[in-house]
């Protein structure tokens, strides 16, 4: 097969493959894709490196323009880049955070067993999609007027929790407490409100999902018990969604707002759908403010789920929580923009982080980790398809140095949506998952075809690059045994 990238890609090792600043005059920084060999013939064919290098653009970049394994096409960045800029004279660009803010991931470890899990599996499920709502513009249980979801996106979490949804321990290992600081409710529109209220706990559609899953491989077994993780056959249980239509809206408003700002600051750029605006502008400090509410938002969102989560598995295994040991291992964002510190070239900088479908992967002793995890590192939760596998990782000091503390998010899509919708049928994806001994429950049987293992890259081939690249470290893996589907 020919492989033309080879024309442009400069091989730095099997794992590392640098696009020079000189392959587009403008390129601030050079690119780098963390990828094997075998995954860059379709990276090329997708043309995806272009954005890549379109993002080294941006004011203020520092370092490379970064493109995780799970890489493919997105708005403005790629979804699995990365980006850092310096806060001083850099830029925020919503593009680089992506329109499902927060959408991210939270586990559950269990005291259960598969055997005792598969005889009622099928039960399980049907509770716990009843219990969750999920589903293209789903309404959820909550009620809130807009004065109290204000509180719910300044509080993130904690709101949660104080209204008896989970419990403090949660709070503790979940990324930011929960609640990053700096939202500010009067930078978000009426029309994000309007459509935030009634979707607060509610899983959604497209690629979300609630999964149990048994523990099938573990590969570091100290850091594997210090998460909860003991034993091959364990069942866990992973949440994944976001901020749903209101951090859609958030976005949506602020590409907008910031694509008249690129023409005030004269900024020039490769693609319109990287607007953005100076870091510290009142355009880029409003959109950080109301990004912070749709960030609160998915915690929320992810801490309520978790509860009827909860509240199922009691339901159909008659026993307590603490019999269950359903405890929260971790949850971590997907979709941010954070600031941070990093050491450049020897000096100390205050960057502004995009991660659009990339993990924050900090490393043991980092000061923003719980305490219970300084020994190890942070937890990393990377979901694959619902027919194959999951993994759980730990950040690492090289990712500190090389990919701004960041690694993949998940599996990465290898089809559109439309184009695995025109080659598989959700009845016949459904009966091929039953197969396998996996029960699947969904409310849009179409839906199935687009989210099929064969529309995603194999999970165990991009965790594998970001293993052997040292910017995560595998723990575990987990494959399904039921999913609920949006």
């Amino acid at each position: 097969m020919p492989q033309p990238w080879r024309e442009v890609l400069k091989k730095i090792d099997d794992y590392r493959w640098e696009i020079p600043q000189s392959y587009k005059a403008g390129m601030s920084v050079p690119g780098l894709i963390f990828a094997s060999e075998s995954m860059l013939n379709h990276i090329w064919q997708e043309q995806v490196f272009q954005q890549v290098a379109n993002v080294a653009f941006l004011p203020g970049i520092v370092g490379h323009s970064l493109a995780m394994p799970d890489i493919h096409w997105g708005y403005g960045f790629p979804i699995g880049g990365v980006a850092g800029t310096r806060v001083k004279d850099g830029v925020i660009s919503p593009g680089g955070v992506g329109f499902d803010i927060n959408c991210g991931v939270r586990l559950l470890r269990t005291n259960l067993t598969e055997e005792e899990a598969r005889p009622k599996i099928e039960q399980l499920i049907g509770e716990l999609f009843v219990n969750v709502p999920s589903g293209l513009g789903s309404e959820g249980k909550i009620r809130v007027s807009e004065k109290e979801l204000d509180k719910v996106l300044i509080q993130g979490s904690h709101w949660a929790v104080e209204k008896g949804y989970g419990n403090a321990e949660d709070i503790v290992v979940t990324e930011e407490s929960g609640c990053i600081k700096g939202a500010n409710p009067d930078k978000v529109s009426s029309k994000a409100k309007k459509r935030g209220i009634p979707q607060l706990g509610t899983l959604g559609s497209g690629n979300h999902f609630l999964e149990v899953e048994v523990v099938d491989e573990i590969y570091d077994r100290d850091a594997a018990t210090a998460m909860g993780i003991s034993e091959v056959g364990q069942v866990l249980v992973l949440i994944h969604t976001g901020s749903r239509g209101f951090g859609h809206q958030v976005c949506t408003d602020y590409v907008a707002l910031l694509g008249e700002a690129v023409k005030r600051y004269g900024i020039n750029l490769p693609d319109r759908q990287l607007a953005c605006a100076p870091v510290n502008s009142p355009e880029g400090q409003d959109y950080l403010a109301a990004m912070s509410c749709a960030a609160n938002y998915a915690w929320t969102n992810r801490q309520c789920i978790a509860h009827w989560a909860r509240e199922s598995f009691i339901k159909v295994f008659g026993k307590s929580i603490r019999e269950l040991g359903m405890e929260q291992v971790y949850d971590v964002a997907h979709n941010i923009a954070k600031i941070e510190e990093y050491t450049i070239d020897g000096k100390k900088l205050t960057l502004c982080v995009h991660r659009k479908g990339a993990t924050r992967a900090f490393p043991a002793g980092h000061p923003d980790i719980p305490d219970i995890y300084q020994n190890i590192g942070q937890p990393v939760l990377i979901p694959g398809d619902m027919g194959r596998c999951s993994y759980v990782a730990l950040g690492t000091e090289l990712a500190m140095k090389e990919s701004f503390g960041s690694t993949c998010h998940g599996a990465g899509r290898a089809q559109s949506r439309s184009a695995a919708k025109r080659s598989l049928r959700g009845a016949d994806v459904a009966q091929a998952l039953a197969a396998r001994g996996i029960t699947v429950k969904t409310g849009n049987m179409g839906s199935l075809a687009e989210e099929a293992s064969e529309a995603y890259k194999d999970v165990n081939e991009v965790v594998e690059v970001t293993h052997r690249a040292g910017i995560s470290h595998k723990v575990s893996r987990a494959i399904p045994i039921g999913v609920i589907k949006g």
